[in-house]
């Protein structure tokens, strides 16, 4: 790992943001110019292999394709590397209700225009969702989908997060606008509720609800939540994904309406 203070191509490394499964963040300037910042994605030395190259590769294209306010802003790769827009806060450091409302509608707002280009996500979580002021950024196009060009890949097990993960996605379908839609709903009742959906602590537990157990009923569990929640999350987390709601907008929009 890099450590503060160190030169990367013309980047010089002023923290470590994060470490994934197979890559590590750090937020960078250029050393020519102190004040243009920069989150700087490198693959880990063995996490260096050609298939992971590409990955990253297919991340930065995707999201270079992609121009939103509130899908991340790539600018520039190289072997192994890429760099992309700075957006500090987890979205989880909001701590007003209202305010996580907003975020999510700022990000099915994002979601629905993806799918418009036929790109589905395919790993939408809490974890995936920065903040900066009052904006909320998607990041992490790493297994995203491209329904045109990519008809024959799926995201593999390793590369599923589970807890939001949809039944189709699970299966082995291939992803579709609405398995973007389950893992908003998901991550949805995680900031709303403080859990998603489904937990088990093993990975059949998981798969076995995702696939075959309802939803909870969650306004026996929080005095606050309206039963209309129940039914708007029912929808949203139906097994078939024909069942869900026509966009991400229209799902938080219903959410948004029953909590204010």
């Amino acid at each position: 790992m890099l450590a503060p203070g160190d030169r990367f191509e013309r980047y010089v490394v002023d923290a470590v943001l994060g470490h994934g499964g197979y890559a590590t963040v750090y937020r960078v300037h250029d050393a020519a110019a102190p004040d243009r910042v920069a989150a700087l994605k490198i693959l880990d030395e063995q996490h260096r292999h050609q298939a992971q190259v590409a990955r990253l590769r297919r991340e930065f294209e995707l999201a270079r394709g992609l121009d939103h306010p509130h899908i991340v802003k790539v600018f520039e790769r190289g072997a192994g590397w890429l760099t992309m827009e700075v957006v500090d806060d987890a979205v989880t450091t909001l701590v007003d209700r209202d305010a996580r409302l907003a975020a999510l509608g700022q990000i099915a707002d994002a979601l629905d225009y993806t799918h418009n280009r036929a790109v589905v996500h395919c790993d939408v979580k809490p974890a995936n969702i920065r903040v900066a002021a009052l904006r909320a950024v998607l990041i992490d196009f790493g297994v995203a989908h491209s329904m045109t060009d990519d008809i024959g890949r799926r995201p593999t097990d390793a590369e599923m997060s589970l807890p939001y993960a949809a039944p189709e996605l699970i299966t082995g379908h291939a992803p579709v606008s609405a398995t973007d839609e389950y893992a908003l709903a998901c991550t949805t009742v995680e900031l709303l509720t403080g859990a998603p959906p489904f937990t088990d602590d093993s990975r059949m537990g998981l798969i076995r609800a995702h696939l075959h157990q309802q939803p909870p009923r969650w306004s026996r569990q929080f005095s606050w939540l309206p039963r209309v929640f129940d039914s708007i999350l029912a929808k949203a987390l139906a097994k078939d994904p024909a069942d869900r709601y026509r966009s991400c907008r229209e799902f938080v929009s219903l959410v948004t309406r029953a909590l204010r």
